[in-house]
């Protein structure tokens, strides 16, 4: 899917005003929202747009569908917080990091099967996958090549859990296709790299803090993510490799949900809606043309590069559905390669 342009403006991005709350309540009918209480909104997600999602509401509320709704939150690893509505979690709307996770609602009835027939196809956020490194760039770390250093240990969530992790490796993996080498060269690479992880986070956030930690001198992450914790007043770099992935995140309402979920995802992806998350440092989809300065981003006036090869699920790994099957069910190559 094309990215919209982004127009350099001087334009500093604001903070969220509020704190909202966050809770993951289970209720009698799996998934269901609203309920008696119409003027509560829940939101489950993964954990990396939880700011992004925060922001948006406010100015929802600002709307007439919005007035006098309250928010809801659980944010977590995104694969973890798909079986937690299916297993009875509250929610009128999800926003995870994987198809497959949406998926997984349908399956159980919770979320109708055209929810990606939209003109986004059902895709809410998008950013691509960058690498984290300290201030300065002590190491000199230029792209993946630079992962298999002897000097370098590197921190990632890990696909058991995390939606995110799944993005880096095939980002990583991609990098290699892309650079010329035969599937076998790109497999070797990946059991490099995989010595040289030093933590398997259980989400894209706790991969942060770990890095935060110490634990690690290169984080592989999402750009959103990067941008929001310098944002935040941390103090590290990242580099867009020139061959990296476009990461699309999926949103969908539940069938049970609060009258104002659709109202709630047009909104999201409204140029208002859209505008939050790209002051959060996320990626706009769908036909906008966003105009502000994104602080913490390398350029805040031109944010967001086009790498040399921008990787996409659909063209270079044929969807998500091959893509399970070949690196992520039970006994494929993910765990081939983490057990050579």
């Amino acid at each position: 899917m094309p990215l919209p342009s982004v127009r350099r403006r001087t334009f500093l991005a604001g903070s969220v005003a509020t704190t909202l709350a966050v809770t993951l309540a289970g209720c009698a009918s799996a998934g269901g929202g609203g309920g008696d209480d119409d003027n509560r909104f829940f939101i489950v997600g993964f954990a990396v747009p939880e700011a992004a999602n925060d922001a948006i509401f406010e100015k929802f509320q600002e709307t007439p569908e919005g007035e006098g709704l309250e928010l809801s939150g659980s944010y977590g690893a995104s694969g973890d917080q798909s079986r937690a509505v299916v297993n009875g979690a509250q929610a009128d709307y999800v926003h995870f990091s994987l198809e497959g996770d949406v998926t997984r609602l349908v399956d159980a009835d919770l979320v109708a099967d055209d929810w990606n027939s939209g003109p986004t196809q059902g895709i809410v956020s998008s950013s691509v996958a960058v690498l984290v490194v300290e201030e300065g760039n002590p190491l000199g770390i230029t792209g993946w090549d630079d992962l298999t250093r002897d000097d370098v240990q590197v921190v990632t969530a890990d696909p058991a859990s995390s939606g995110a992790a799944r993005w880096n490796i095939l980002a990583a993996y991609g990098a290699q296709i892309a650079a010329g080498k035969s599937e076998a060269e790109a497999e070797d690479y990946m059991v490099e790299l995989f010595d040289h992880v030093s933590t398997w986070a259980g989400s894209g956030r706790e991969a942060t803090e770990a890095f935060e930690n110490g634990l690690g001198n290169v984080l592989i992450s999402y750009e959103n993510e990067a941008i929001l914790t310098r944002q935040q007043g941390r103090s590290y770099d990242y580099i867009v490799p020139d061959s990296t992935l476009l990461i699309e995140n999926p949103g969908a309402i539940l069938k049970d949900a609060n009258p104002a979920a659709q109202d709630w995802l047009d909104f999201v992806l409204s140029e208002e809606g859209q505008t939050e998350f790209v002051r959060k440092g996320f990626r706009p989809v769908g036909d906008v043309d966003i105009d502000v300065e994104v602080e913490g981003a390398n350029d805040p006036s031109d944010p967001f590069p086009t790498p040399t090869n921008l990787l996409t699920i659909a063209d270079d790994f044929g969807g998500w559905s091959a893509t399970n099957e070949k690196w992520f069910d039970e006994g494929a190559l993910y765990e081939q390669l983490r057990a050579r």
